[in-house]
């Protein structure tokens, strides 16, 4: 059996602190919102499950289609030893990816959940014994202290994760894994791309079992924070804002209401109608994704996209200096946040 290591960098209350503020946070602001990362547990988990297999719902299979047919590019692109997954969760897709790379060495999962870690990596140390897997329970958006592995590594976000963060976060995010990245390493970021709005809301207006997916986040507030949401209070809705190329979850007030979160000391009113943000789902374009990685240094090296532009999979390299970064896109330091 191959070696396997699980290393917490969170504290072990951390899930909890972090809820806590999450909550007293986006509850507390107009317009109300919460991180769409309170979806997930093990309910909301079998949930989205379920929504991958939804008809309308294009970018699991998309991607894993992609995944199918470029992960042999994409080891020839990169020669990687080490695969670092951020947010892996079960790792399915990344077995396509390990099965394409000859040389691996390492697998690195980083997720927030250690069970889905130990789960995961426990299958694949059965099932490749040549493979060193070193699991990491940590947020991949805060820095991360990896641990050593041969290069050249890549370090992979997929399932179109990266549309989750609003523009700032994603700023944020592409800053420190530059910040990961040395010479020779790569960024393989899986995206949702533009397309018709017909297309968009139907990928996320199921009521059946997106609309109870988006409805999970009140159960856990409920479970964890002994809050008395109504579920059938809220009504789910998708909306396409073409502006900002996202589409955004909510859950609507159905009536005039207050729900009490005793956890916190808190008395949340909410109008007839007034929405609670859940997620965002940001759509690109090629030319916007690589304007954005490349004001934090990075470089579009490669492009695979699935037929019918519907998903793709982009390979960012390092540039080799803020310098280099601004004089290949001539821009200021302004688009360095």
């Amino acid at each position: 059996m191959s070696p396997f290591t699980v290393t917490r960098l969170l504290p072990s209350d951390d899930t909890t602190a972090a809820l806590h503020a999450d909550v007293r946070r986006g509850l507390g602001a107009t317009p109300k919102s919460l991180p769409p990362k309170w979806f997930y547990d093990a309910r909301g988990s079998l949930l989205f499950e379920q929504i991958t297999e939804l008809p309308t719902y294009y970018a699991t299979r998309a991607e894993r289609d992609l995944l199918s047919t470029r992960a042999g590019d994409i080891a020839e692109a990169t020669g990687a030893r080490t695969l670092i997954e951020l947010g892996s969760g079960s790792s399915s897709k990344t077995r396509l990816l390990l099965d394409a790379l000859p040389h691996l060495h390492t697998y690195i999962p980083v997720d927030v959940s250690e069970s889905a870690l130990r789960d995961a990596g426990t299958v694949l140390a059965r099932e490749r014994p040549a493979l060193t897997v070193q699991a990491l329970i940590a947020d991949f958006t805060n820095r991360l202290t990896l641990p050593p592995a041969p290069g050249p590594r890549i370090v992979a976000l997929l399932g179109s994760t990266i549309g989750n963060l609003m523009p700032v976060q994603r700023a944020a995010f592409y800053a420190l894994v530059r910040e990961l990245l040395e010479p020779g390493d790569t960024l393989l970021l899986g995206v949702d791309l533009v397309k018709s709005e017909d297309v968009l809301v139907a990928a996320y207006a199921d009521q059946a079992v997106t609309g109870q997916f988006n409805a999970n986040v009140l159960r856990v507030l409920n479970r964890e924070l002994n809050a008395d949401f109504d579920l059938d209070a809220f009504e789910h809705v998708a909306l396409w804002d073409a502006r900002r190329a996202w589409i955004e979850m909510r859950l609507r007030s159905r009536l005039a209401q207050t729900v009490k979160i005793p956890a916190l000391d808190m008395a949340v009113s909410f109008a007839e109608g007034e929405d609670l943000l859940t997620e965002i789902s940001a759509k690109f374009t090629v030319p916007g994704l690589a304007s954005e990685l490349r004001c934090a240094g990075l470089d579009l090296a490669r492009w695979f996209c699935a037929p019918a532009q519907l998903v793709g999979l982009a390979l960012a390299t390092p540039v080799r200096s803020l310098h280099d970064c601004l004089h290949a896109t001539g821009r200021s330091t302004a688009c360095i946040r």
